[in-house]
């Protein structure tokens, strides 16, 4: 695990105020956030909520809920909103912590910690963790950690906090600074289906992502047969774009359908003629595609014009077309069933000239080889 808060540490060693924020002085609250640059943050969060993913249980949720962890948008901030309990803020918040007794000042023992156990929305690969500590000032953690296991199905809390499950440490506590996006990056290389978020000793958090590579079951796919081979829920990956001004094309292959105009990908106008705009994604692995689905949901005004689909087999393979240069309209489902079934592991959609595209579904089955090489590389990461 590598922090993206270098200076972080040592200056929390000598002074445990060094990370603080000032006090909240009026006008933009996010006037003096600190925000990153973190390069993980491109792959797909593992927590999102449209995957599924949600906050499962927490020992202590006094002054703000578990469940905002795991909030789409970033944390809001009203400096005049106070409830019975106190400040309301936008986030997970656990009261102050005392020891024991005041022998040591009243102070917790070090070893004391808060904690919320979160399922992810899509197994995987966890490639970076990102706290964000937005509007928490004064009363964030003073360190966080961050443990990981594995447990198939859908275990409850007890379960996960049973003595014979292993949980891996992929965050050592660390020092965090307050109204700040903290980020990790994490290396440890196996598949993962809960995280436990940890304050030490307690504090409050805005916002928890966890990006990765999302690693699905290979047995349930061979169950279910037909799938959406480019689904992110099912393995698939948004690699490359010539665009996303607006919003990141990984939101083409999310779950479910498009719940207003930002949710999908929308690239800037393109002004410079016989060019054109395109994102490339990888298939869960090979598989045979026999129908398309191109949906413009909520995309008025500024829906791609025509798309054409491509498709590759390898990485080093010729693009072959898929489907032609087709017109599109606006704010609406397209349904392409294909003449032959097209075997590939990439998939590249242009859209002509510009414009937006809520959602994709590649309907097929992987092919013999793609099954066993995702058996493969489940195995391996599972261990």
């Amino acid at each position: 695990m590598t922090s993206a808060n270098e200076n972080t540490a040592a200056a929390s060693a000598e002074d445990p105020h060094a990370n603080d924020a000032a006090p909240y002085g009026g006008g933009d609250p996010y006037a003096d956030y600190r925000s990153g640059d973190f390069a993980f943050t491109e792959l797909v969060d593992l927590a999102d909520r449209r995957l599924g993913a949600g906050v499962i249980a927490a020992n202590d949720e006094f002054f703000a809920e578990r469940e905002n962890l795991l909030v789409r948008e970033r944390a809001v901030f009203d400096p005049e909103h106070f409830g019975h309990k106190g400040k309301i803020m936008d986030g997970w918040e656990t009261r102050r912590r005392r020891g024991a007794d005041d022998r040591d000042g009243g102070f917790p023992a070090p070893e004391d910690h808060d904690w919320a156990l979160v399922r992810l929305g899509a197994p995987g690969v966890i490639k970076g963790i990102v706290v964000d500590t937005a509007h928490f000032r004064g009363n964030y953690p003073q360190r966080v950690s961050v443990q990981a296991t594995s447990v198939e199905g859908s275990p409850s809390p007890e379960r996960l906090l049973a003595d014979d499950v292993k949980w891996d440490e992929i965050v050592p506590p660390t020092p965090v600074r307050g109204h700040a996006e903290n980020g990790f990056e994490i290396t440890t290389g196996r598949r993962y289906t809960h995280v436990r978020l940890c304050q030490h000793p307690d504090g409050g958090v805005a916002r928890l992502r966890v990006h990765g590579e999302v690693v699905p079951d290979p047995e349930w796919l061979d169950t279910l047969g037909t799938i959406d081979l480019v689904a992110v829920v099912n393995g698939g990956v948004y690699e490359d774009a010539s665009d996303k001004f607006y919003s990141s094309p990984t939101q083409i292959i999310l779950p479910g359908t498009s719940r207003k105009m930002d949710d999908g990908w929308e690239n800037r106008r393109r002004r410079v003629r016989d060019t054109n705009d395109w994102v490339r994604f990888r298939l869960v692995a090979q598989g045979a595609i026999r129908a398309v689905e191109i949906d413009t949901a909520y995309l008025k005004g500024n829906a791609a014009g025509w798309v054409a689909l491509s498709g590759r087999n390898g990485e080093t393979g010729e693009w072959f077309e898929i489907i032609p240069r087709t017109r599109l309209e606006p704010d609406a489902l397209h349904r392409f069933r294909l003449p032959a079934q097209a075997v590939a592991t990439h998939v590249r959609l242009d859209a002509f000239p510009d414009g937006g595209v809520a959602r994709m579904r590649l309907h097929g089955a992987l092919t013999a080889e793609g099954s066993a090489e995702l058996r493969r590389r489940y195995t391996e990461l599972t261990g």
